[in-house]
């Protein structure tokens, strides 16, 4: 049987220092790390976790919650989680915020089988984060913030990049102009949607011409033909998530309209299917890999000193113009 100490000799370090990478110690430098880890997959070495968790009361894995997988979104986001998490020497559990999922992360929390919980869909209506908090477990808010919340959240400027969207519209002549909006409880759908009436209101643009969406493909499709169809339809158009812009673009072309020549349109996150020439979409970007980094190492300084003052950041963004509006 392996043990730790066979690890050592791989690695050429004390026995200590490799406890201290499996509980994830702060005093062991990267390069240490990384060499114990490699020394673990060379010999084979599996953590004893349930001894682990016993004598250190830590358990080594940090949930994730996310919403539908589906988007593009929230895969590129794990993506980088788990990037920043495996470089930490942590596991991780997912969810999603609906259904069993939720019910099984909150369930987790309560049971204590994770150190801490990313959650990067919270609303103030999630009842995961509120047991989290409840029970004084490290958190960190991703992606969504919570303003009334005391705890670690990592964002971005989602009211600048829903105002750089209509400043760049009007500044490009567009006066008739659509919006989809999202669900209306996330605070990222509700700060886009803000800042874009803000700035076509300093503007003196009248109010858009508005559909209700919720994220996804198909009701951003139906919205927008429905815009689209009237007796003066927009110009341009905006979708407060790249989701939401794809299925606008879809809808323009079901319609034969030219896009840009006959509608502009516009997302926010710029996914990497953003880029690609069949979307080729002008798209608001948020640092998505910072952002998740950063969130990663909050939550562990959480855990390693929970009575800290709870930290917030807010990243900014940029507009990214390509050929979908003109």
């Amino acid at each position: 049987m392996v043990t730790s100490r066979d690890v050592a000799a791989a690695a050429g370090v004390s026995q200590a220092t490799v406890s201290r990478v499996l509980a994830g110690g702060a005093r062991v430098t990267d390069a240490t790390a990384t060499r114990v880890r490699a020394a673990m997959s060379a010999v084979g070495y599996t953590p004893n976790l349930a001894a682990r968790t016993m004598k250190t009361g830590r358990s080594g894995t940090i949930g994730v919650v996310v919403a539908d997988i589906t988007n593009p979104f929230y895969p590129e986001m794990l993506d980088a989680l788990g990037v920043a998490l495996a470089a930490a020497g942590q596991r991780m559990i997912l969810w999603t915020e609906s259904g069993p999922g939720e019910s099984s992360a909150a369930e987790a929390i309560r049971g204590r089988l994770v150190d801490g919980v990313v959650f990067t869909t919270a609303t103030r209506r999630s009842s995961t984060v509120r047991a989290a908090l409840d029970r004084d477990l490290p958190v960190v808010l991703v992606n969504r913030g919570l303003p009334r919340v005391r705890c670690d959240q990592v964002t971005s400027d989602n009211v600048g990049g829903g105002a750089a969207v209509a400043e760049f519209l009007v500044a490009h002549g567009h006066r008739r102009i659509g919006l989809i909006t999202g669900p209306p409880h996330p605070s990222t759908a509700v700060d886009r949607e803000r800042g874009f009436r803000r700035a076509l209101q300093a503007a003196g643009v009248g109010a858009p011409l508005v559909r209700a969406g919720d994220f996804s493909h198909a009701t951003a499709w139906r919205a927008a033909r429905e815009l689209l169809t009237e007796a003066h339809p927009p110009t341009a158009i905006f979708g407060v998530n790249d989701l939401t812009a794809f299925g606008a673009l879809d809808a323009a072309r079901s319609l034969r309209r030219r896009v840009p020549t006959d509608v502009s349109i516009v997302g926010y996150d710029d996914v990497a299917m953003a880029a690609w020439e069949s979307f080729d979409l002008t798209t608001v970007r948020q640092p998505t890999g910072e952002m998740a980094a950063l969130a990663v190492d909050l939550l562990l300084g959480r855990i390693a000193d929970p009575a800290r003052s709870p930290v917030r950041r807010r990243f900014r963004t940029d507009l990214i113009v390509r050929g979908s509006t003109r």
